[in-house]
C-alpha cells in the first residue's frame, strides 16, 4: 500500500491521473474518487473500463452505506482515518457486489435485466404496489424476484438510475441480509445517484409468499429467505413513518397472494417460463446474444447454453461481450465510438451494432459469413421487438 500510495502522489504533484500500469498480462487499475482511492490488479484480460467499472461499483456500494458527505467530512478531520471502522460488519455487502460484477451483463452495460414474464401478470403486480396518499416520502417501490426486477413504481418527478437498483438488490440479497431471522428489516441506506449526500430508507420483505412481517427487537424490518430465488419487495422511503409502510407492505403481501399473484410468479420461475433459449429463435448458426433497449436502458438475453455452460466458457464470453461494448463505446481511449465492431476468433463471431433504439451484441458460429451474420442481427431485433412486452418492464406506473 505505500507503494501505491506513492505512486498516486508522484502523479498528484504532476496534475495527472495514474489510471493503470501494464505489466504482461497483469494490469493494475487505479480509481479516484475523492477522498478514496481504488486499486484492482487483474489478470483475466478485461478492458480497463470493465475493471473500473467495477471500482466504480464499489464506490457506490461504500456510499450506500457512508455517505460521501459523512466521508469528507471524516477525511477533513483526519486524512489518515481507517475506513475500515466504519464498514466493519459491512464486508458480506462488498463480497456479494464483487461475485455479482463478475459475470452481471446488466451491470457491465449500465442497465437493467428485468424478469420475462407474462405482462398482465406484471400489470397487476404493478397496479397493487401503488402508494397509499399517507407514505407520502416514498420515493421507489420495486418487486425483484431470482435477483431480476419484476417492476418497480416511482414518482412522477424522476426515474431510478439502473446503478441505483443494482445497488439496492445487492444489498437486499447479501447473505447477512436474507440468512438473518428476522422477518422483515429497516435498513439505512444511501442512494449515491439519487442523493449521494444523504440515506433514505428501504424497507425489505422478502420470501415466495411475501408472508406478513413481524418486528424485530432493534426495530428493524426485513423477510427473509435462504435462496436469491426469493421474491423481495423492497420500498424505499424518505421519512420515518415505520409503522405505516410496514403495515402497507403487509396488505400488498396479502392482497397479491390472495389473488394468487405471488403463485402465478413462483410457477413462472420454477417452470422456466421466465428464461429462454436462443433455440427459440431458429436463426441459423446463432448461439447467444445481448440486446439493450436504450428508450428502457433495459437489456435481455438467453440462457447460456452449450458450448457457453461452463463457467470458465461463460466468463471468456462475457469478456468478448465487454471488448465489444468497450471498442463501440471508445470507453478506453479509443479515437471515438463505432457503429459495428466484429472479433473473429477460431471458436466464434462477437459483432456490436449500436443504433438510436438499441444495441445488439451477437455470438454467432465463426462459418458464418458477413452477410449472415448481419442476417442473424436483424432476425435477433425483430425476434426481441415482438417479444417485448414479455422481456421489458414497460410503462410501469406512477405516482
Amino acid at each position: 500500500m505505500g507503494l501505491v500510495q506513492a505512486l498516486l502522489s508522484v502523479f498528484i504533484d504532476d496534475g495527472d491521473k495514474l489510471r493503470s500500469i501494464n505489466s504482461g498480462e497483469l494490469r493494475i487499475t487505479f480509481l479516484l474518487r475523492s477522498p478514496l482511492y481504488y486499486v484492482c490488479a487483474s489478470t483475466w484480460g478485461e478492458p480497463e473500463s470493465v475493471t473500473r467499472t467495477h471500482l466504480e461499483y464499489l464506490h457506490l456500494q461504500i456510499l450506500s452505506i457512508v455517505t460521501a458527505a459523512q466521508l469528507r467530512r471524516i477525511f477533513e478531520r483526519r486524512t489518515n482515518f481507517d475506513l475500515r471502522r466504519l464498514l466493519n460488519g459491512a464486508e458480506p455487502f462488498l463480497f456479494s457486489l464483487l461475485n455479482r460484477l463478475e459475470l452481471d451483463l446488466a451491470m457491465s452495460t449500465s442497465s437493467l435485466h428485468c424478469l420475462q414474464l407474462d405482462p398482465n401478470l406484471r400489470s397487476r403486480v404493478a397496479d397493487a404496489l401503488v402508494p397509499i396518499t399517507k407514505m407520502k416520502d416514498t420515493l421507489y417501490i420495486v418487486l425483484v424476484a431470482g435477483g431480476r426486477v419484476v417492476t418497480l413504481v416511482r414518482p412522477k418527478k424522476h426515474s431510478i438510475h439502473p446503478a441505483d437498483i443494482h445497488v439496492l438488490v445487492n444489498t437486499a440479497h447479501a447473505p447477512s441480509i436474507y440468512n438473518s431471522p428476522a422477518s422483515a428489516s429497516w435498513i439505512p441506506i444511501c442512494l449515491p445517484k439519487y442523493n449521494p449526500a444523504g440515506l433514505q430508507t428501504p424497507l425489505n420483505t422478502e420470501d415466495r409468499e411475501l408472508a406478513s412481517s413481524s418486528r424485530a427487537e432493534d426495530g428493524r424490518y426485513q423477510r427473509n429467505s435462504s435462496s436469491d430465488a426469493a421474491l423481495c419487495l423492497i420500498c424505499i422511503s424518505g421519512g420515518g413513518e415505520f409503522e405505516t409502510v410496514r403495515s402497507w407492505c403487509d396488505s400488498v403481501a396479502q392482497k397479491l397472494q390472495s389473488q394468487g399473484t405471488l403463485q402465478a410468479i413462483t410457477d413462472a420461475m420454477e417452470s422456466g417460463k421466465t428464461h429462454y433459449s436462443v433455440s427459440q429463435l431458429a436463426i441459423p448458426g446463432l448461439r447467444h446474444f445481448v440486446y439493450k433497449s436504450r428508450p428502457h436502458v433495459q437489456i435481455t438475453f438467453p440462457i447460456f447454453e452449450d458450448p457457453y455452460d461452463s463457467r470458465d466458457e461463460i466468463r471468456r464470453i462475457v469478456t468478448m461481450y465487454q471488448t465489444v461494448y468497450d471498442a463501440i463505446h471508445a470507453k478506453s481511449g479509443q479515437s471515438g465510438p463505432l457503429k459495428l465492431q466484429c472479433i473473429r476468433t477460431d471458436k466464434e463471431i462477437v459483432m456490436g451494432w449500436i443504433t438510436q433504439p438499441f444495441e445488439l451484441y451477437i455470438v454467432v458460429s465463426p462459418r458464418l459469413p458477413k452477410t449472415a451474420v448481419i442476417n442473424a442481427a436483424t432476425a435477433v431485433t425483430r425476434w426481441v421487438k415482438k417479444e417485448e412486452r414479455n422481456l421489458l418492464l414497460r410503462d410501469a406506473p406512477v405516482f
